[in-house]
């Protein structure tokens, strides 16, 4: 498999989403499979049991499968999942959470999968000692890139100050810098399927 050619220091979020979300697309699907077994593997280093986890459905080229919410559930977790609404502008509002229960998840906007009513609202994120997080990458002082919505901006600053703010991501995707915006939340991990569970951002330091 060909590595990546992303953007150096100083170029844009927006190239920056276009160089990744073609790595991504290019990485073949038994690439994905060991990737997201990997994963999974990586899960009982971060939860415990009790607890309550804020997570996702990965879709598409997403690094992950549903087989990591399933994974969450043996290890005794109580799983939260969003449910992403956009106002009249586009612009991702706070999202609502759900619970998990397998078999029950229902097709969403942006093709997206989510759990069916009824649906706490965003402040619910607080309950979370852990929340797993979609990015396109996260560098080492805590940036994530994301797609650009703002879900996940405006949904974070409802978390436990104490609670694991952790970026999955794939390997290539853990990078030394990106560029920040004063708004964006910072990550405390980086989950990736060789280098497990690791702190940035605040908790590296």
């Amino acid at each position: 498999m060909v590595e990546p050619v992303f953007p150096t220091t100083g170029q844009s979020k927006t190239e920056w989403r276009a160089a990744l979300l073609r790595a991504r697309r290019a990485v073949p699907q038994d690439r994905r499979d060991s990737d997201a077994r990997a994963l999974c593997g990586w899960l009982p280093d971060l939860v415990r049991n009790g607890q309550t986890v804020c997570a996702y459905v990965p879709v598409g080229s997403e690094p992950g499968s549903p087989a990591l919410l399933d994974t969450l559930l043996e290890l005794g977790a109580r799983v939260l999942l969003p449910v992403a609404r956009t106002d009249a502008d586009g612009r991702g509002l706070p999202m609502q959470w759900g619970g998990y229960a397998p078999g029950t998840l229902v097709a969403a906007e942006f093709g997206l999968r989510e759990p069916p009513p009824p649906w706490s609202p965003a402040e619910r994120i607080a309950e979370a000692e852990v929340i797993l997080v979609p990015a396109l990458a996260v560098d080492r002082r805590g940036t994530r890139l994301g797609r650009g919505a703002g879900f996940y901006d405006r949904t974070l600053i409802h978390a436990a100050p104490h609670a694991r703010l952790v970026a999955v991501v794939r390997d290539d995707e853990f990078v030394d810098e990106l560029p920040a915006d004063d708004h964006d939340v910072r990550m405390t991990h980086a989950l990736t399927p060789s280098g497990g569970v690791v702190p940035i951002g605040r908790a590296g330091n």
